[in-house]
């Protein structure tokens, strides 16, 4: 298998099976074979692979999600998780593709990222279909894609902007949707989407905490303080605190300590 070259093939497609199949293959091979070619240089990818699918606008042109008990809020939901389990499974090729001087265990812990997050878009392509829809059917924004390209050139940023920052976020919403999911549960696909959120959450959970592995690893390499060095790259990148939105619980299972989130504006832990 050439490795890089297959990964490549995967991050550019927009199809999800070939996404499917490449991961497999990759895993596979990661698993079982020595990947050595630590000079590898991956290529600049401008444009996110979901662009043949998807219109690209702005966030402030999305469709609103408001009523979750009609059958286009509902669609309008599943739509924009659908598209962050997308783009997320193009992070974690993206994260064994671009930083190939990385060890194999890290190689293999994003490959079944990837795994999941395939899975996860699945589903809820799944219960999409279900409602007569489908992925592509409303807009999309690329900011997640623009993230991925603004840190293209730093491992240490990037574990610490998609997983620490983007991830965890996504931690701290998903049981809000729950919640207001639950009014609603009497409805067989309000059940499919409740049966759905929980599995990515608990499952997300471990993707953060792979973040957090391989955060910390980097930033022992560079001899930096792991607390420190978040806050630098969090600010360097303009991100704006959430610790009014922090889910405490989910966030120490994932691998920040009480100590850190204080740190991060956490009123109490």
């Amino acid at each position: 298998m050439n490795f890089y070259s297959e990964l490549e093939n995967a991050l550019l497609s927009a199809d999800i099976n070939t996404k499917e199949l490449i991961v497999d293959r990759a895993l596979e091979f990661c698993q079982n074979n020595s990947i050595e070619d630590a000079n590898f240089t991956p290529k600049t990818i401008t444009k996110p692979s979901y662009a043949k699918l998807c219109k690209i606008v702005q966030p402030k042109e999305l469709p609103k999600r408001r009523d979750f008990n009609s059958n286009s809020g509902l669609i309008a939901l599943l739509h924009s998780i659908a598209h962050i389990e997308f783009s997320a499974i193009d992070l974690a090729i993206d994260a064994v593709y671009r930083f190939p001087k990385m060890p194999k265990e890290y190689k293999i812990d994003w490959l079944i990222v990837a795994k999941d997050e395939i899975r996860h878009f699945k589903m809820l392509q799944s219960i999409l279909n279900s409602l007569g829809a489908k992925y592509g059917d409303l807009p999309v924004h690329k900011g997640l894609f623009e993230i991925a390209f603004k840190t293209k050139d730093s491992a240490i940023d990037r574990m610490a902007v998609v997983p620490r920052y983007f991830e965890a976020s996504g931690l701290d919403v998903n049981p809000k949707i729950i919640k207001k999911l639950e009014s609603f549960k009497s409805k067989k696909v309000i059940q499919d989407t409740i049966e759905a959120l929980n599995i990515i959450y608990n499952e997300e959970i471990e993707h953060v905490k792979k973040g957090d592995k391989w955060f910390k690893y980097l930033a022992k390499q560079e001899g930096s303080n792991y607390k420190l060095k978040y806050l630098e790259i969090v600010n360097r990148y303009n991100l704006k605190s959430r610790a009014g939105d922090f889910n405490i619980k989910a966030r120490k299972m994932a691998g920040f300590s009480c100590d850190e989130l204080k740190s991060l504006g956490a009123k109490k832990c």
